[in-house]
């Protein structure tokens, strides 16, 4: 196997055991509410100190990433978070699940911007699109594969036994530090720079009003690409229950239905940024997601819910494949990493807040406003990608 193709095996592992650790909170969420008997308030905090721990892991191991190395620092946050995973399984207390998913979410949001980072400086311009969809996917199948671990191990081994899988990672990190060689990409910059401490310094993501703008206007982009994901994934299958009558089971299908359309959806725009171009693809993208969700809330019939469930899930969370390439386009390689996990991961953790916006405009609206209040999220995506302008010739002087 080439280091191409072993830098994506490596990035998709990568993100499918991210995916399915974070998937795991939400399928055994019933148990260990039950279990420390708290509320579904304190239930919630789980999640919100997970993002935490993502943005704050995103941004120390982007850091350490740009300065000693990409597979060394990459297979550290694997260990982390599977450590942090499975000690959750021990926890006797909620205030210790909050930590050991704390620990959990500082490894797993270190891993996705370094991934990409090795998967940007492995691959050729006109093919990093596909290549940055190829590791996207990865999340979907880490949700699969949750799924499935979930329904054999709950009812029979319970919560716990289900972290316990977590520990999986740690030999996944070994055969990845035995197999895959630092990025050349990374040592040549190494050999060329020997001013050390100017690699992987987060005041270089705003070093010039230029870097600024490029950087905020990133990280609203990917805010968006969060919000809207948590928005539609979260609150949709209870809104089509209560709208159009569906059971529960018909819901399920219908996330079923979405998730397949997503993952179409990465793999097909990855091609597309490869022939068209970055902007002109997000711009189609972003454009036709507004358009979706708003014309869905509209959608009457089984037939019409699941074919425009898996219409949305294209356009919306096709996007999602594309980040990892467009950010890593716009900074260095002495500062890559850094870049992609601090601006994807502030974006997880504003755009996670999301669901609790949608919960509120249903309190007192309905699914045709929380639908206009997502396309015009995309909207104002559409709008800042237009102003970004390619500035790496003045990062690599800043």
């Amino acid at each position: 196997m080439d280091y191409r193709k072993k830098t994506v095996v490596a990035s998709v592992a990568g993100l499918t055991l991210e995916g399915m650790d974070i998937m795991f909170i939400s399928f055994a969420m019933t148990m260990i509410i039950a279990e420390f008997n708290i509320d579904l308030a304190t239930g919630g905090l789980i999640s919100s100190i997970t993002n935490i721990g993502m943005l704050l892991g995103g941004i120390i191991f982007g850091v350490l990433a740009d300065k000693y190395g990409r597979v060394k620092v990459f297979t550290y946050t694997v260990i982390l978070f599977a450590i942090g995973t499975a000690l959750t399984g021990v926890a006797t207390s909620i205030e210790q699940v909050y930590v050991y998913r704390f620990i959990a979410g500082l490894g797993a949001g270190g891993e996705y911007g370094i991934g990409m980072a090795l998967v940007a400086e492995a691959w050729p311009k006109n093919k990093q699109g596909r290549a940055s969809s190829y590791v996207s996917v990865g999340a979907q199948y880490g949700v699969i594969l949750a799924a499935l671990l979930s329904a054999i191990i709950l009812p029979t081994l319970g919560w716990r036994a289900l972290f316990f899988v977590g520990l999986l990672p740690v030999i996944f990190a070994f055969i990845v530090r035995k197999n895959l060689e630092e990025s050349p990409e990374w040592l040549a910059s190494q050999k060329k720079d020997n001013n050390k401490q100017e690699k992987g310094k987060l005041a270089q993501l705003f070093a010039s009003p230029r870097i600024t703008l490029t950087t905020l206007s990133l990280i609203l982009m990917a805010t968006v690409q969060i919000a809207g994901y948590n928005g539609l994934m979260i609150w949709l299958p209870s809104m089509l229950q209560k709208s159009q009558g569906l059971s529960v089971s018909s819901s399920a299908l219908w996330t079923i239905s979405t998730a397949v359309g997503m993952i179409i959806g990465m793999l097909t725009f990855g091609r597309f940024m490869d022939r068209f171009g970055a902007k002109r693809s997000f711009g189609i993208f972003l454009l036709a997601s507004a358009c979706a969700v708003f014309l869905y809330s509209f959608a009457t019939g089984a037939a019409a819910i699941l074919i425009g469930g898996a219409v949305v899930g294209f356009f919306s969370n096709g996007m999602f494949a594309g980040y990892g390439a467009l950010i890593s386009s716009f900074y260095p390689v002495q500062i890559r990493s850094t870049a992609t996990n601090t601006i994807f991961n502030f974006g997880r953790a504003i755009g996670g807040f999301s669901p609790i916006f949608v919960g509120y405009i249903l309190q007192s609206y309905d699914m045709t406003v929380v639908m206009i209040y997502l396309a015009a999220l995309y909207c104002i995506s559409f709008i800042v990608m237009l102003t970004l302008k390619s500035s790496s010739k003045e990062m690599q002087t800043a």
